[in-house]
């Protein structure tokens, strides 16, 4: 090791970054859009779990400032949307629409969804499954929550009682928003696992 790479090494220790961590870090893009600020919220909630893991640096970007550069530079994306009836909202449709597609640069990046919904069986479960699909076909290796209750990710119903009572603007029941973490976690989590086996 020459005196200059030795030096190196002591400064990154003394600031408290390993010798790897840039190597190892995980990058995890959320991208969502929300005309109401639901789906905002749920992305919040889902950067929130994906920060709970180590070595993991999350970027959370509205739609509109979202590019191809960001969906390239990222090791997971995770993307959320409101359900139009029954349908992906256009906005991330179009975004989608832009990724690069030839030579398959997005293979192998993990890839899952969020949604928010008017009601109980109002097309979540369709727009997740929708947003999964587009993920297949550019090779993407796509995950669901933890667990049996949320197997397509993440979603969240904010306009049928009891959910919409006492609610403001924007705001998501807390039980929805703990789906929305526990999906970030999961992700975060895989990523991280699949890029240290890499």
């Amino acid at each position: 090791m020459t005196r200059f790479s030795r030096n190196l090494v002591i400064l990154a220790l003394s600031c408290g970054i390993s010798a790897s961590s840039a190597q190892d870090s995980v990058s995890v893009l959320i991208v969502y859009y929300s005309a109401h600020g639901h789906t905002q919220a749920m992305a919040e909630a889902v950067a929130k779990g994906a920060r709970t893991i180590d070595d993991v640096t999350v970027k959370l970007l509205p739609v509109a400032e979202a590019t191809s550069q960001h969906v390239l530079a990222a090791d997971a994306i995770i993307l959320g949307s409101p359900v139009y009836n029954a349908n992906i909202a256009p906005e991330i449709q179009q975004f989608i629409n832009g990724w690069p597609f030839e030579g398959t640069p997005l293979r192998d990046k993990i890839g899952a969804a969020f949604v928010t919904a008017g009601g109980i069986s109002a097309g979540e479960e369709l727009v997740q499954m929708n947003l999964l699909h587009s993920m297949l076909i550019f090779g993407m290796i796509v995950v669901g929550g933890p667990d049996w209750q949320q197997p397509f990710g993440a979603s969240a119903i904010v306009a049928e009682a009891p959910f919409n009572t006492e609610q403001q603007v924007g705001e998501v029941d807390r039980r929805f928003l703990a789906k929305g973490e526990a999906l970030g976690r999961r992700v975060a989590e895989l990523a991280r696992r699949l890029k240290q086996a890499r």
